[in-house]
């Protein structure tokens, strides 16, 4: 780094740092790159740095998303879901005991209760969620069984 002499960036280097910052590389081996500080790094060329992000996370969601609901990647449908519309991965526990709640003791009951565990029987329920080409007719849900073959 030289000293003393004020720097003025290069149009090839606005657009070469832009396109480092795109790709994800530290700020400190941008500069470091060019040869500067990192501080003459960002009063310089802070707008392509900004820029080079936004453009690049614009770029990766378009395709993910192009992915995602063209049908041509499920794990890219599945990371959307996840990330845009909360969905989470949660794992289903055995039930804690089917016996019926009548012939268990109090402290049995709470032990149940206080373990976050559901209990087996009629009263357990489960919900699944089903990814279904989006090209394809909408399933029916008739009492709980999906009969992909019928539309709503």
């Amino acid at each position: 780094m030289t000293q003393g002499v004020r720097f003025k960036p290069t149009a090839d280097q606005l657009r070469t740092a832009r396109a480092m910052a795109g790709y994800g590389m530290p700020h400190v081996d941008i500069a470091s790159f060019f040869d500067i500080d990192a501080k003459t790094l960002r009063k310089y060329f802070g707008r392509e740095l900004e820029l080079g992000s936004i453009e690049a996370t614009a770029k990766v969601a378009q395709s993910l998303f192009r992915m995602a609901t063209e049908g041509k990647n499920v794990a890219a449908a599945i990371f959307w879901m996840k990330a845009r519309a909360g969905w989470r991965e949660k794992q289903i526990e055995p039930p804690v005991d089917d016996r019926d709640a009548e012939s268990m003791t109090d402290a049995e009951l709470e032990e149940i209760a206080r373990s976050g565990r559901p209990r087996a029987g009629p009263q357990s329920l489960t919900i699944t969620r089903i990814i279904i080409d989006p090209k394809a007719p909408a399933p029916m849900v008739i009492d709980g069984e999906v009969n992909p073959t019928s539309t709503a």
